[in-house]
């Protein structure tokens, strides 16, 4: 599995696959062979090369919430995004109330703000422009509609799962 990760504000891409009962990461191409063993709730025993390091998680890891991972006595602040998930999610939006609720797919910053509230605007039309990783990003609506939220402004840093606008 290929995610993108923010561990203590630093980006990365992670490869997470299990080989042969162990747990296998490539991170920034260093490649990570674990064997994993549960503690208790939440808590593991993480053993690498005849080293043994205590392992809690803190919080639930969900793609795009930040969580805690504490290994021995260092904190992590980890945010693990799949990519292809989000990427379903902004395209549906959130429509339970027949609003679409446009996402941020990952940390960064508003470069750009292509509509104003009270636009009316068509299926696929650009909402924001949100830079992360030297990348810019244009944000789609998934839905025609209305737009009557507009959450961020040019210059505003946004985390990922943040809600940018809303189209009615």
């Amino acid at each position: 599995m290929k995610l993108h990760a923010i561990i203590n504000d630093r980006q990365t891409d992670v490869q997470l696959w299990d080989e042969e009962a162990r747990a296998v990461a490539e991170i920034d191409g260093r490649r990570y062979e674990l064997d994993v063993h549960d503690s208790g709730a939440n808590s593991f025993l993480l053993i690498a090369d005849g080293r043994v390091f205590d392992c809690r998680v803190e919080d639930r890891p969900e793609s795009g919430n930040p969580f805690g991972v504490v290994v021995g006595t260092t904190r992590y602040e980890i945010m693990l995004i799949d990519r292809k998930r989000l990427r379903g999610a902004a395209n549906t939006g959130a429509q339970t109330d027949g609003a679409a609720r446009i996402i941020a797919p990952m940390p960064g910053k508003i470069v750009r703000v292509l509509v104003k509230v009270g636009d009316q605007i068509a299926s696929g039309a650009g909402i924001v422009v949100v830079e992360a990783m030297k990348m810019q990003n244009e944000i789609k609506s998934p839905k025609a509609g209305t737009v009557v939220a507009l959450n961020y402004e040019v210059g505003s840093t946004v985390n990922g799962g943040d809600v940018l606008a809303v189209v009615e």
